[in-house]
């Protein structure tokens, strides 16, 4: 039997309520979501960018950092002797290093120092030097002594070129400083940092001659400051 509507009204399936405005979402709409959060990051990005260099700026402009620099200006060189078969180097060298901090507001920490030299690439002596502090606009004066004796093999090309700067009485002898520093404006300190000082070519005549001892002095050598 059919279903008798109530006061004249019949009630069919029910219909559900329309959905809300908004409810369904058009497509890609989280894609454009994201591009908007990735152009926000890189405005961040860029924006933090450009503060620190103009930060870098003015510091750079008040503090003025300079290079700190090593000169050999005097060296004594009063043996240099390789013998074989034992392969034995003796040797007797001393030099004279300023080190100039040209910085105004800029000290310091020289918290280690070491001192080696090479011959033809090859290390034969090193030297640990006492650490200090230098303040502003200082020079500090270095004085590194090499002396004693070490095993030292030469090839072929090797020795025949020891053979020929022993005829000559000049030797190249490089001299390398490994430093740990730390840098001090007002009462902030720097991390320590390990900067590289390379003092090349350097010729050195043997100062011995005759059977009299001379200082030999060169010429002032600017080595290279590295970070």
């Amino acid at each position: 039997m059919a279903e008798q509507p109530l006061n004249g009204a019949f009630y069919g399936p029910s219909v559900p309520p329309p959905a809300p405005k908004g409810y369904f979402r058009r497509p890609g709409h989280s894609r454009g979501c994201g591009c908007c959060l990735l152009s926000f990051f890189v405005k961040v990005i860029i924006a933090i960018i450009i503060i620190l260099g103009i930060a870098a700026l003015i510091f750079w402009l008040i503090v003025r950092p300079r290079a700190i620099k090593f000169h050999v200006t005097e060296a004594s060189l009063t043996r240099f002797e390789h013998t074989s078969p034992d392969n034995i180097l003796r040797y007797n060298l001393a030099l004279t290093v300023p080190v100039r901090n040209p910085n105004k507001r800029i000290g310091v920490y020289y918290d280690r120092i070491e001192a080696h030299a090479y011959y033809d690439g090859k290390r034969f002596s090193s030297t640990t030097l006492t650490p200090f502090y230098q303040g502003h606009k200082n020079t500090t004066v270095l004085r590194p002594v090499f002396q004693g004796q070490n095993v030292v093999i030469f090839n072929a090309g090797e020795l025949r070129t020891y053979n020929e700067e022993s005829i000559a009485g000049v030797y190249d002898i490089e001299i390398k400083f490994r430093l740990r520093v730390r840098f001090k404006l007002g009462d902030l300190k720097s991390r320590r940092v390990k900067p590289k000082v390379n003092c090349d070519d350097l010729r050195l005549p043997l100062s011995t001659f005759n059977g009299t001892t001379t200082s030999a002095t060169v010429l002032p050598l600017k080595c290279d400051f590295d970070f």
